[in-house]
């Protein structure tokens, strides 16, 4: 049976780790409890929250304990990671009634019953450090040459790093301890850009616990046209609801471009890696059959079964998608009811099947059958791109239709660009 980190790993979510051989090792011992630190600066995480969040939900699904960690006390100084700039200061009401919400969000991946997981806030040890207590235990652990070199504050040394951000790498690493010494977490994960604040809880467990722990990292996900993840030109995608209608979260995910199909059903969704492996050899409508599946799937981890249903049957109605192949992708629920949809409306061609024995041209069939208006035009749209047999794009206009395109079927759907089908009927 595979551990989590080698599922994490076969998924695309591994960047850096302090020490594989030690990691894997930690894994064959026994059940690994791990932590995942997430900023309260809003209400809501957005989709570039999503690889950590689906990080500690894979975890969980195998054996393992994750630690939620909401920054209520680093929250109030600043990650500087990644920033050019310091960010706006939150009031401590501001933080913890964000930590509030981030909790309940978070309750949506991860069960938190029972301790199966834990859901924290570091405000609850970090407000009430003795501060001259802490520079002695804690802060002569430091070398401010090492924390001077990390690459989040080298970023900002140019604009000038304040004496209050300055303290956050010292702030996690406490964090790493205190998960270590009071709850047995022996691993912290998160983005790459928090390498060199992970290294340094790792190193503060070594010298004051005389023990190891352990780092990993998840790379950065953009798209591939090098855009960062859930940034739209409507704005911020939320994994709230309120803030972005489960609909709208449909739509970004059934956009996707096709180079990134693959990857996101990898990271984004639970189904099995044997099932996504297909999508290399998909092409055209099937493509976006796949895409349909990452949507509902994605949709349903964050929103819930029925909204995903909801968005899904509102994207079939408003743009007329094709139905999904259940055998493509068995494990999951997205509806099935499309691969029977009422077909009465789409406009009907006898052919006898002594003519299909021997083939019918493509061009004429479309022209006769009123799919186009005449085979000139059929001819231009193929060489356009535009004309499909069985969603299937049709590369000649020499091409011609026969039995062995039926399949076992009585029938076969032609279509013209993207809304407008023909279906062709073998008449005995």
């Amino acid at each position: 049976m595979k551990s989590a980190y080698e599922i994490l790993k076969e998924r695309g979510f591994i960047e850096q780790v302090t020490d594989e051989a030690l990691i894997k090792k930690l894994f064959a011992d026994g059940e690994v409890t791990c932590y995942i630190g997430f900023d309260p600066t809003a209400t809501s995480l957005h989709i570039g929250s999503l690889v950590p969040i689906m990080a500690l939900a894979h975890m969980q699904k195998n054996g393992n304990k994750p630690i939620a960690l909401v920054g209520g006390g680093t929250g109030l100084i600043g990650d500087p990671s990644g920033k050019t700039e310091m960010r706006q200061v939150l009031t401590r009401d501001q933080i913890d009634y964000n930590a509030q919400c981030l909790g309940k969000q978070l309750s949506q991946y991860l069960d938190f019953s029972d301790g199966k997981a834990l859901l924290l806030n570091n405000a609850d040890w970090l407000t009430k450090i003795n501060y001259l207590e802490f520079l002695r235990d804690v802060g002569r652990h430091f070398s401010v040459n090492k924390m001077l070199a990390a690459e989040s504050y080298k970023i900002r040394m140019e604009k000038g790093l304040n004496f209050i951000e300055f303290n956050y790498m010292v702030l996690q690493g406490y964090d790493f301890l205190y998960l270590f010494q009071n709850y047995g977490c022996a691993l912290q994960m998160g983005g790459n850009d928090q390498w060199g604040n992970m290294l340094a809880g790792t190193e503060l467990i070594r010298k004051i616990a005389a023990k190891d722990a352990h780092a990993v990292t998840f790379p950065l996900i953009t798209t591939s046209l090098g855009q960062k993840m859930g940034k739209t030109e409507k704005g911020t995608i939320w994994l709230d609801g309120s803030l972005t209608k489960p609909y709208e979260y449909y739509q970004y995910w059934v956009n996707c471009d096709d180079a990134d199909l693959e990857r996101f059903l990898k990271l984004f969704t639970y189904l099995p890696l044997e099932e996504i492996s297909i999508v290399k050899k998909l092409t055209d409508a099937q493509l976006n059959m796949a895409k349909a599946v990452l949507a509902f799937e994605a949709t349903r981890i964050t929103h819930g079964t029925q909204a995903a249903e909801d968005a899904w049957r509102a994207s079939m109605e408003a743009f007329h998608s094709s139905p999904v192949d259940a055998d493509m992708f068995s494990s999951s629920s997205i509806p099935r009811e499309a691969a029977v949809r009422d077909t009465s409306a789409i406009p009907r061609y006898k052919v006898s099947r002594k003519d299909l024995e021997t083939g019918i041209q493509i061009c004429a069939a479309c022209a006769k059958a009123g799919l186009t208006q005449s085979i000139s035009e059929t001819k231009r749209l193929i060489e356009q791109g535009g004309i499909y047999i069985a969603e299937k794009q049709v590369k000649s206009i020499d091409e011609k239709i026969t039995l062995a395109d039926f399949g076992d079927r009585n029938e076969l759907r032609l279509r013209k660009g993207k809304k407008k089908y023909l279906i062709i009927e073998i008449q005995n």
